[in-house]
């Protein structure tokens, strides 16, 4: 089982150069975009948010993923949650590959019982422009996310702007995120910590 412990920040549409050179100056390196899509799956009735779950695919430049998270905990922006990732073979889930990984009982169960009756509620679609950052003698990912959140609800065509800096610990102590967050916050006006992961701004999509 793995965890993620990550900060996220939300990132005002103006600041998004600023933050960027922020990061080529800190690392010396210009940043790496690659694109993502990303599909999350539920049931009808919603089994897995109802769980504290969520489950996605993720086709990047390098092939498909699939991810199964539990919502965990937030606060100030720092997100911290168990997460279980594999590679798949193409645009399909692989249930029983992950029922295989996932060593947490309760949320095992929930996928299990929700498995029949999955369906795609929603994506993701942004542009992803990383860094590899050292703080505090840890090794932190360093995110700067564009994009949207796009879900079709009844023929209706849903849009939400995804604009956010996440800081993901790779290795060392947590303190490194936090010490990161406050060396962007001084220099980057209007960042703010933001405790809503993008699953659960395509739920509150979904619900109008």
């Amino acid at each position: 089982m793995g965890m993620e412990r990550e900060i996220k920040l939300a990132l005002p549409p103006a600041q998004v150069q600023a933050a960027t050179q922020w990061f080529v100056a800190r690392t010396g390196a210009q940043g790496g975009p690659i694109k993502l899509v990303n599909i999350y799956f539920d049931t009808p009735e919603l089994m897995l948010a109802s769980s504290k779950s969520a489950l996605r695919l993720r086709q990047t430049p390098d092939g498909w993923l699939q991810t199964f998270k539990t919502v965990g905990k937030s606060e100030n922006g720092m997100h911290t949650r168990h997460e279980w990732e594999i590679p798949v073979a193409g645009e399909k889930l692989e249930i029983d590959a992950l029922l295989r990984e996932c060593d947490e009982p309760s949320a095992a169960d929930a996928l299990r019982q929700a498995a029949p009756e999955l369906i795609e509620l929603f994506r993701t679609n942004f542009t992803r422009t990383l860094w590899h950052v050292q703080a505090d003698g840890s090794e932190v990912e360093a995110a700067i996310d564009q994009g949207e959140v796009f879900a079709e609800v009844d023929g209706e065509a849903r849009r939400a702007p995804i604009s956010e800096v996440e800081l993901e610990l790779k290795s060392g102590d947590e303190a490194a995120l936090h010490t990161l967050a406050a060396e962007l916050g001084k220099q980057i006006a209007g960042l703010a910590p933001d405790d809503i992961s993008k699953a659960q701004r395509g739920y509150q999509l979904r619900a109008g």
